[in-house]
């Protein structure tokens, strides 16, 4: 099967099985979701939601959160790893904000990144999430694995898998694509004991890998 008329395949299915899939970090404003993003690298959203509302009472916004003092962020921000690199970037894009953009989120992918710690990956989520712009495919660890098993994408680096989909799936799909292949690596097809016999995508898949 051409690859393209895969994607569309495993699009469609994927919105079968997942209708109301959505972003599983809790947050209430674009600036709580970049923050809980930027949180969330080399850690989970079940930990990252422990640890932000605490967070966002203390500094709820990037106003305070510029102001406040680096060792009593670190505390908080403590059990998601990498605690002191992410607390001086959250500050760091905090003052940012401040300073360039009166202390609102951009809507625009190159503003985005160029905040201190905001990636591309971060930057699709906010914007395809808060804003509802499609910037891009989101790209995580279950996005890449699927999309090789998939027969999607054969590539070990993030952004030529996220290009390669970005080519396959028409840009109204890129965000939803992203949130329900997350689901699923999540639930149904694990790395090493994928429940094939309960997968609704075993149709199209090729089980590259497997």
């Amino acid at each position: 099967m051409d690859p393209s008329e895969r994607a569309v395949q495993i699009a469609e299915l994927l919105e079968e099985l997942y209708p109301e899939a959505e972003c599983e970090l809790d947050y209430r404003t674009p600036w709580e979701l970049l923050v809980a993003t930027m949180l969330s690298a080399q850690s989970t959203d079940v930990r990252v939601n422990q640890v932000t509302p605490a967070l966002f009472e203390r500094w709820p916004g990037p106003a305070e959160l510029a102001a406040a003092d680096a060792g009593d962020v670190e505390d908080v921000i403590r059990s998601v790893g990498f605690y002191r690199q992410k607390a001086r970037n959250l500050q760091a894009t905090a003052r940012q904000l401040m300073a360039d953009h009166d202390g609102e989120v951009p809507m625009e992918l190159d503003a985005l990144t160029a905040l201190p710690g905001v990636g591309r990956k971060t930057a699709k989520v906010v914007l395809g999430e808060a804003f509802g712009i499609p910037a891009g495919v989101t790209v995580d660890t279950h996005v890449q694995r699927l999309s090789r098993r998939l027969g999607l994408a054969d590539h070990r680096d993030a952004e030529k898998v996220a290009d390669g989909l970005e080519d396959l799936l028409p840009r109204d799909a890129w965000i939803e694509f992203s949130l329900r292949l997350i689901l699923h690596g999540r639930r149904v097809c694990h790395a090493r004991s994928p429940k094939c016999d309960q997968c609704g995508l075993e149709p199209v898949c090729p089980k590259v890998g497997l």
